[in-house]
């Protein structure tokens, strides 16, 4: 491997780090967020949720353990840059099968080394997720002016509608494990392989579909239960996602929504989303089910969350399709990390219990899924004239 290139990191508000190149040597440009994991740095790169995103990992050692097949969340790695402090000279574990440097350079991802990410991360929590730019090779001698020139004319996060990017094309199906006990139409937004590897675990037939599928074609599915991902970008531009989620609400097919899923639920039910300062990502986010009172440590990837009303996230909200209520909420700062819906049976969480680095605390959720399933009528409407907020009533 030839010898790392001067790299520099240029940050919107014109902070700038100096470094040495790591992975694909050139530039890019996308919104600068930390990750607090210590663990499963090859998931969170691979996680379509990182589309666009420049990832600072706040972990010093990175790229120990490697990279191999079996720990790929999904077709390539997502994250649009990459900012470490320390990486490792060579992977050392028996299930390595390459190192994470000439990963990185083979996915076409620009990294940069040698960057104090504590100091950067800190001033990403005081100032706020920002888009942040790295230059390596001769671009990294231009001035950085210039440099930052290119990052203040890259979008934003918010108003980015980026699940059509990350999507599948074709549609899928995921066998279940033994015995067939369910069918559920899962609706990629940038979906983990993980995901239905956990589902067809418990029984469950998934079909994986792209994000532009209608209702007409999920109907033809007669799932038991309608699955939306996690995925990258703002939840206020997908509206075609949220109309076909209204469509699943009208006629009682179960939903469960993960991530960008939670967020969607929020806005058909006509709750509002924000984006936060600075999100959150990482292995070790405390968060309180309210449903039992346990405490969970969760792995989350989020910019944005759900807006309640009235601040009071211990009170029920009327909308639409009858009372929603906060079922989990993060202790560190009371953002919304789950939602129940108490008169049709839909469900959702912001955080991922699919986390294949772990922790596992929240994989009970897959198992409330199928109890929904299971504890719901079996006859979704097959023709347009079943369909409509009226059946709520029958």
């Amino acid at each position: 491997m030839s010898a790392p290139s001067p790299a520099v990191l240029v940050l919107e508000d014109g902070r700038v780090f100096e470094g040495e190149s790591y992975g694909a040597v050139g530039e890019t440009v996308g919104e600068a967020v930390f990750s607090t994991g210590m663990t499963g740095y090859q998931e969170t790169f691979t996680d379509p949720s990182y589309h666009r995103q420049v990832v600072v990992m706040t972990a010093p050692h990175i790229g120990n353990t490697g990279v191999n097949t079996q720990d790929m969340e999904s077709r390539r790695i997502w994250v649009a840059g990459l900012v470490v402090r320390d990486p490792a000279i060579r992977p050392s574990n028996w299930r390595s099968q390459g190192d994470l440097q000439t990963a990185l350079a083979e996915h076409g991802v620009v990294g940069i080394s040698g960057v104090d990410t504590r100091a950067l991360t800190r001033h990403i929590r005081d100032r706020g997720a920002m888009r942040a730019g790295i230059f390596s090779g001769q671009v990294a001698l231009e001035s950085v002016q210039s440099l930052l020139a290119r990052v203040h004319a890259a979008p934003q996060m918010a108003g980015s509608a980026l699940a059509g990017e990350v999507t599948t094309q074709q549609e899928y199906v995921v066998e279940p494990v033994g015995e067939h006990r369910l069918t559920v139409a899962a609706l990629d937004l940038g979906i983990k392989g993980t995901t239905p590897a956990l589902m067809a675990e418990r029984g469950i037939r998934v079909h994986v579909l792209p994000a532009a599928t209608s209702f007409d074609r999920v109907r033809e599915l007669a799932p038991d239960g309608v699955f939306f991902s996690n995925g990258p970008g703002d939840p206020a531009t997908a509206d075609g996602e949220i109309d076909l989620l209204r469509q699943v609400l009208d006629a009682r097919i179960p939903f469960f929504g993960i991530c960008f899923g939670n967020q969607l639920l929020g806005r058909a039910l006509g709750l509002d989303t924000y984006k936060l300062p600075f999100g959150h990502r990482g292995l070790n986010q405390p968060v309180l089910d309210r449903a039992t009172g346990k405490v969970e440590v969760t792995t989350h990837n989020h910019g944005f969350a759900i807006a309640w009303p009235g601040g009071d996230t211990t009170q029920p909200v009327d909308t639409a399709y009858g009372q929603a209520r906060v079922s989990h909420v993060a202790l560190n700062d009371n953002v919304v990390e789950g939602l129940t819906c108490t008169d049709i049976p839909a469900f959702s969480v912001q955080y991922h219990p699919e986390a294949a680095a772990g922790p596992h605390d929240a994989s009970y959720l897959f198992d409330r899924f199928v109890e929904t399933m299971t504890q719901a009528p079996h006859d979704p409407p097959r023709d347009a004239g079943t369909e409509g907020k009226g059946d709520q009533d029958a």
